[in-house]
């Protein structure tokens, strides 16, 4: 089967994470990827565990699919293999800090000159101009400054970071859906042009709602918990056993949810017969709740309020839930792989299912170099004359 980007080429100069992951959802949609790496040491996060049989599960799962290729890029005969890839190539995906590349005789200007067509996807924690874009940055700092980092956690608790590197990811997806937009652009102009992502924005792009309660209300969000900031009942609840979630965001649901614990005369509660006036009063709900899931165990709540009631409800997973999930499994999100050196080693799936063209994701990373040959025959084939020793 052809995948949908089969025939696109790709230039990875990218580490660790944003980029790299970028490059990984291109090349599981069949674009041919190959990963530059430093030579000896190649990418960090090569020496980033969790190890198994001393290959980094970090590495593979970011890194899938591609080719490696350890080239010098201080050194003017590296920098000569890297201009003729860049010549068939049709995206460079590079995440170092804004100025980096310049330096280095590979930003997005001089690689224009070598290849009008190319389109040059560029992450970074600020983006290529403003007067942060010099600063610094991991996930961390991009969650902080994004404004992400003062809406999560309790009232009274310190700010929170988000579970997962949610910058990096973020920036990864809008790297990608920025390369295939202009991707299209190109194939109907013949242009190229520069994406450019920073961290920082993708955060600010996913506070959604909170933004506008600012600038529309002059409610500036702090930390509210696990509950929804304008609708209730949406929020994570005590169970005799455990905890669960609840979902409730219009009048019918909790209608519904009332008729189900045997309290319709919620429904008609003063305090409770609109979702401004159930969120008003959300502490007075959740005791109200709180009281009745006492007497029942997170899987006799999740039954009766989620699964027979139709309310959207769910027990807390953990990480060893989702992986052991029948669900999961059949959705590929989990999935093995059978690694030369690793051998079989479980890891995540691409959420993008597609019904004609899905996602090839049973692959490995690539050891570094590892397809030195395969790239220098097919440079020296393609150049005709000059002759770059392997």
């Amino acid at each position: 089967m052809r995948q949908p980007l089969e025939g696109v080429k790709v230039l990875d100069f990218s580490r660790v994470l944003a980029g790299p992951y970028c490059a990984t959802l291109l090349a599981d949609m069949g674009a041919e990827v190959i990963k530059i790496e430093r030579p000896k040491y190649g990418d960090d996060s090569r020496h980033f565990g969790p190890f198994q049989n001393k290959e980094s599960a970090y590495f593979e799962l970011f890194n899938r699919g591609k080719k490696s290729i350890a080239l010098n890029l201080k050194d003017d005969r590296d920098l000569e293999i890297v201009e003729q890839l860049v010549r068939e190539a049709d995206i460079i995906v590079e995440n170092f800090r804004p100025g980096v590349m310049k330096k280095l005789g590979l930003d997005y200007e001089k690689m224009k000159a070598v290849n009008p067509r190319i389109i040059y996807t560029s992450i970074s924690g600020f983006g290529q101009y403003g007067p942060y874009s010099q600063r610094p940055a991991y996930d961390l700092v991009a969650q902080a400054m994004g404004g992400m980092t003062s809406i999560t956690g309790h009232p009274n608790d310190p700010p929170t970071r988000v579970g997962s590197s949610l910058g990096d990811m973020s920036g990864a997806l809008y790297g990608a859906f920025g390369s295939m937009v202009a991707l299209y652009h190109r194939e109907r102009t013949g242009e190229g042009q520069h994406v450019d992502v920073a961290m920082m924005d993708t955060i600010f792009s996913m506070l959604e709602t909170n933004v506008l309660r600012y600038t529309i209300s002059g409610e500036n969000p702090g930390r509210i918990g696990s509950r929804h900031p304008i609708s209730t009942p949406f929020d994570i609840y005590q169970a005799k056993d455990g905890y669960i979630v609840i979902a409730v965001a219009n009048d019918s649901l909790f209608k519904r949810l009332c008729e189900t614990i045997g309290r319709e005369d919620l429904i008609t509660d003063p305090r409770f017969i609109t979702d401004p006036l159930r969120t008003k009063h959300e502490k007075e709900l959740k005791g109200i709740l709180e009281k009745y899931l006492a007497d029942y165990t997170v899987e006799e709540a999740e039954e009766m309020i989620g699964i027979k009631a139709g309310i959207p409800c769910s027990k807390i997973y953990t990480i060893q839930d989702v992986v052991a999930d029948e669900h999961s499994r059949i959705r590929e999100m989990v999935f093995e792989v059978e690694h030369p050196r690793a051998g079989k080693m479980t890891m995540v799936g691409n959420p993008v299912k597609l019904s004609k063209t899905p996602p090839q994701v049973k692959k490995v990373a690539p050891a570094l170099d590892e397809h030195r040959e395969e790239i220098m025959e097919h440079l020296n084939k393609s150049v005709g004359s000059v002759e770059y020793g392997l």
